[in-house]
């Protein structure tokens, strides 16, 4: 499969992910389609690009919209979702569920109708909800029977047998990557719907004129991956996994505690803190990690960027943005990630 002069869309290309994907998809000499409504998207992320895409403001909830954005499309890295952090998540948000589940549909479709090559439906670890004992390294065959604890974890689902069908009964070659915890520069700041490292991240940069609280002990367990491992491995996908299932796309080897996240994160501003509990806030699944064994197997890939890296080069960015008296060199110099 070769990206050079094919014609590549990206639908949430001016979120968080989108834009990191675009970045990767420029560097394989694509002709990179960015649809996005804005509606969480920004279109500063992919500024530094501007002239280098082309961008297709359109609502993807359509089928017009989403015919429009596949037009003489070959690729297709369907990413845009309505999504947020736990505030989000742990709501029975039917108003959420709606219109991914309306632009999964449609793209699929258009994706037919406009003879798309190969399609990449981004699903979610959301999906998964069964417990077991110790760490849970969920594996691809757990998500079977259904469960996830939210209505953003059953558009997922739905997505994926969507995508199943496409494979099956309209031979569109769809490759399926259930992320898990992605993180990075670029990421949403507001502390109403951040997630966690973004959340720790602002809260550690602006203490002590803000508080640094956390929800619950801190105990829950995560598996967390750099934005632009997770590009990487969403490209390897799309070139050797557009087989109709489904792989996790996670980091499984950096397992750490919330507690122990952010004590990385106040090492890095450098700062006294304090960290307070909130003990009556969501703290979502307890235990949460990828099992990687086919992700591994299949792309024949791992993840490069330790979490020690990631977060730093994250600290440096937020404070950038945030404006914040830190110094920026000094922790770029200190771990930053040299892509």
């Amino acid at each position: 499969m070769d990206f050079a002069d094919s014609k590549t869309l990206v639908t949430g290309g001016a979120g968080f992910i989108g834009s990191h994907l675009v970045d990767r998809l420029l560097e394989e000499d694509c002709d990179v389609v960015v649809a996005d409504d804005f509606s969480r998207g920004n279109l500063e992320h992919i500024e530094h690009v501007i002239d280098e895409v082309e961008l297709v403001p359109a609502d993807l909830t359509t089928r017009e919209g989403c015919l429009r954005a596949t037009e003489g499309v070959d690729y297709v890295f369907h990413l845009a979702a309505r999504v947020g952090g736990i505030h989000y998540i742990q709501r029975e948000n039917v108003g959420g569920l709606t219109p991914s589940v309306l632009m999964n549909q449609h793209m699929l479709e258009a994706s037919r109708i406009n003879d798309v090559d190969r399609f990449l439906f981004a699903s979610s670890a959301c999906i998964y909800r069964q417990q077991h004992d110790g760490l849970n390294r969920f594996t691809e065959d757990q998500a079977i029977p259904a469960d996830p604890h939210s209505t953003y974890g059953w558009a997922k689902v739905l997505g994926e047998v969507a995508c199943r069908a496409y494979h099956q009964d309209c031979d569109l070659d769809c490759a399926m990557v259930r992320i898990f915890n992605a993180y990075g520069p670029r990421e949403n700041l507001d502390l109403d719907s951040a997630h966690v490292i973004p959340s720790f991240i602002r809260k550690a940069i602006e203490y002590p004129d803000r508080e640094f609280e956390m929800f619950g002990d801190g105990s829950q367990e995560r598996g967390f991956i750099y934005v632009t491992d997770l590009a990487e491995g969403m490209i390897r996908a799309i070139e050797r996994k557009a087989d109709g299932e489904p792989i996790n796309l996670g980091n499984g080897e950096e397992v750490v505690s919330i507690m122990e996240l952010a004590e990385l994160i106040v090492e890095i501003s450098g700062k006294d803190i304090d960290i307070q509990h909130d003990m009556d806030a969501p703290e979502g699944t307890y235990k949460y990690a990828a099992d990687t064994t086919k992700m591994e197997e299949a792309l024949d890939w791992t993840p490069e960027v330790s979490l020690t890296e990631g977060l730093a080069e994250t600290y440096a960015w937020a404070a950038e943005e945030l404006d914040a008296d830190e110094d920026v060199a000094s922790i770029e110099a200190d771990g930053g990630v040299s892509r």
